[in-house]
C-alpha cells in the first residue's frame, strides 16, 4: 500500500502517502540530473559534482522538493485508485513526515466529492416562457431610438431641464480646501443621468448659459475616495452653455432613417418581434435560475471548503486577467476600493459555493433521471466547436482527446439536465408577477 487514510471528515480527507525505494530514489536521481548544473563544488567543473558530494555540502534535502514534485503524480494516482477516493480539489502538501534511504512520506489534503441527498428538484414555480411585449415597451423602445437619433442644439437663453445637457466648469472644496479630481472645465451633463454625486444634478435645473452657482453635496459613505466619504462638500460652477435635444418626429421617414424598413409600421412590428426575442430569453433565463435554485434549495450536501478556496482562486485568477486587459491590476482596484485581498476572497465566498453547489446538484439529478449526451448531441456539440475554430468537422474531432471528450459531454448532459428542470416546473403568473415586482 502506498496510501492510508489519516483522517476523512467534512468530504476533506488528510493521507498519508508513501513513495517506495526504488520511485523515490530514481525521483532524487532525476532532480539531481535537472538542477546539478546549478551547483559549483570547488574540485568540480560546474555541473559536474556527483549528488552525494552536493548533499554534503547543501544537506541531503537539496533535491527533495524536486523529487516529491517529480514522484507525487504517479504515487497520487495510485493512491486514489487504491482508497476509491473521488478527489475533486487540487492536493495540497501539508507536511513531509519522513525521508530516508527507503523512500518518503509525505501527508496531503484533499476535498472528496460529498454525498448529495437530493429533494424535490421538480415543480419549480417559473414566469410562462412565451413572451408577452406590451405596446408600451414598443412605444419606450421607439422613444429611446428617438433619443438616440435627437440633434443637440445649443440654446442661450434655455432653462436647463431634465434631460438637457449642460456644459460646466466646476471645482469642489470639502472643509474649505480644493480637493484632488474635483475639478474640471468643459465638463458635458446630462441632467437626470445620474453620473454625479446624488443631489448635484438636481440643482442645476432651471440654470442658464452664464450663471453660476454654488451646488452643495454630500459624499456617500461607500465613496471611493478615504478622504470624502460622507463628507459636505461645495462645487463652485460656472455654466458654459445648454444643450437641448429636438427629437425627430416618429413617422415613415423616421423609419426610413433609422431602419432598414420603409414605414413607421414596419418598424414598430420588427421592434415588438425583436423585444419579444430578447423576452423569451430572459424568461429562459429567469427560469433556469428558478429550477437550479429550487434543486439546490431542497437537497442536502455539505461542500468542502478547499473546493470552495479552489473556485475562488479560479475565479480571482480570471477577474486578474480580466483587470489586465483594461490596464489595472488587482492591488490597484483594492487599493481604489479600500479593501484587501481577503475581504475580496470573503466577498466571493457565498457565490463560490452556490456556484459548486449547483454543479454537484445538477450531476445528480442527471444520474437519478440517466440523463445522458447521445453521440448525435456530441457530434452537435463538437460541430459548434469547429465552426468556432474554423476547423472541418471531422478533423477536428480526431484531433480531441479523452479529456476533452469528457468535457464536451459534461456540458451536454449539464444543459439537458437544466432543461429538464424547466420542463418539470410549474409556470404560473404569480410567479411572473413576483419576479416583475
Amino acid at each position: 500500500m502506498t496510501a492510508k487514510i489519516l483522517e476523512n471528515e467534512k468530504n476533506t480527507v488528510k493521507m498519508e502517502l508513501r513513495i517506495p525505494k526504488d520511485d523515490f530514489q530514481d525521483a532524487m536521481n532525476q532532480a539531481y540530473k535537472k538542477n546539478k548544473k546549478h551547483f559549483t563544488i570547488q574540485g568540480f567543473r560546474k555541473g559536474k559534482a556527483p549528488r552525494k558530494v552536493i548533499e554534503a555540502h547543501y544537506g541531503k534535502g537539496v533535491f527533495l522538493e524536486d523529487a516529491i514534485e517529480i514522484a507525487f503524480p504517479k504515487v497520487y494516482k495510485d493512491a486514489l485508485d487504491e482508497t476509491k477516493i473521488e478527489a475533486v480539489t487540487r492536493p495540497e502538501l501539508k507536511k513531509v513526515d519522513e525521508v530516508n534511504d527507503d523512500g518518503a512520506v509525505f501527508i496531503v489534503e484533499v476535498g472528496v466529492k460529498p454525498e448529495v441527498k437530493l429533494g424535490e428538484y421538480k415543480g419549480a414555480e417559473i414566469s410562462p416562457l412565451e413572451a408577452d411585449v406590451k405596446d408600451e415597451a414598443v412605444d419606450a423602445k421607439l422613444k429611446e431610438m428617438q433619443n438616440q437619433n435627437a440633434r443637440i442644439i445649443t440654446e442661450d437663453d434655455a432653462e436647463a431641464k431634465e434631460g438637457d445637457t449642460v456644459v460646466i466648469d466646476y471645482e469642489g472644496f470639502a472643509d474649505g480646501e480644493a480637493f484632488e479630481g474635483g475639478k474640471a472645465e468643459g465638463y458635458s451633463l446630462e441632467l437626470g443621468s445620474h453620473t454625479f454625486i446624488p443631489g448635484f444634478e438636481e440643482q442645476l435645473i432651471g440654470v442658464k448659459a452664464g450663471d453660476e452657482k454654488e451646488v452643495k453635496v454630500t459624499f456617500p459613505e461607500e465613496y471611493h475616495a478615504e478622504d470624502l466619504k460622507g463628507k459636505e462638500a461645495t462645487f463652485k460652477v460656472k455654466v458654459i452653455e445648454v444643450q437641448v435635444k429636438e427629437l425627430p418626429a416618429l413617422d415613415d421617414e423616421f423609419a426610413k432613417d433609422v431602419s432598414e424598413f420603409d414605414t413607421l409600421d414596419e418598424l414598430k412590428k420588427d421592434t415588438a418581434e425583436q423585444l419579444a426575442k430578447e423576452q423569451k430569453r430572459q424568461r429562459k433565463i429567469d427560469a433556469e435560475t428558478k429550477a437550479i435554485d429550487r434543486a439546490i434549495e431542497t437537497s442536502e450536501l455539505d461542500v468542502p471548503d478547499l473546493m470552495v478556496q479552489e473556485e475562488i482562486d479560479q475565479n480571482m485568477e480570471n477577474m486578474e486577467k480580466q483587470m489586465q486587459g483594461q490596464g489595472i491590476t488587482l492591488d490597484d482596484y483594492l487599493k481604489y476600493t479600500g479593501s484587501t485581498k481577503e475581504d475580496f476572497r470573503n466577498t466571493m465566498k457565498p457565490d463560490a459555493e452556490k456556484n459548486i453547489k449547483a454543479e454537484l446538484v445538477l450531476a445528480a439529478i442527471a444520474e437519478a433521471e440517466a440523463i445522458e449526451a447521445t453521440d448525435e448531441e456530441m457530434d452537435k456539440e463538437i460541430k459548434q466547436y469547429a465552426d468556432a475554430f474554423n476547423h472541418e468537422f471531422e478533423a477536428y474531432k480526431k484531433t480531441l482527446d479523452d479529456r476533452m471528450k469528457e468535457y464536451i459531454g459534461a456540458n451536454v448532459k449539464r444543459r439537458k439536465t437544466i432543461d429538464f428542470l424547466v420542463e418539470n416546473a410549474t409556470q404560473t403568473e404569480a410567479a411572473s408577477e413576483s419576479a416583475e415586482a
